[in-house]
């Protein structure tokens, strides 16, 4: 089984699909702190960004049917690795905590978009 996935609510700035499941695998596209109604980078604190780029996984997890309790990798790019400490606190609440994923977090020198925080994510969803 082969599947792109696109939310009809949330744009497209470049050529990509929100995810793609194969097989019992679901990968997310990296999300950016995008607000999904205009497109728009959201701008400010890390803080800000980095619950938006949490909800819009959210938003792709939940119109694929599974959840955060389901992934089984993480990779954050930051463009400040500094940032690290604030980002893994607002990250983690979105987990239970005996549920966390692997994880990777890599300091870039940018990012599309001109934000300061991207995530993507591998999902399990077979039995």
């Amino acid at each position: 089984m082969f599947e792109r996935i696109t939310l009809p609510d949330m744009p497209l700035v470049s050529p990509y699909c929100h995810a793609v499941r194969a097989g019992d695998f679901l990968f997310v596209t990296g999300q950016l702190a995008q607000d999904p109604q205009t497109g728009a980078i959201v701008r400010g604190s890390i803080e800000d960004q980095t619950r938006q780029v949490m909800d819009n996984l959210k938003r792709v997890l939940d119109h694929a049917g599974t959840s955060f309790n389901r992934v089984t990798m993480a990779r954050i790019f930051l463009t400040d690795i500094r940032f690290i400490q604030t980002v893994n606190q607002i990250y983690a609440s979105y987990f239970h905590s005996d549920e966390l994923p692997s994880r990777t977090t890599i300091g870039i020198t940018g990012l599309a978009g001109l934000g300061d925080i991207e995530i993507d994510l591998i999902v399990y969803c077979g039995d």
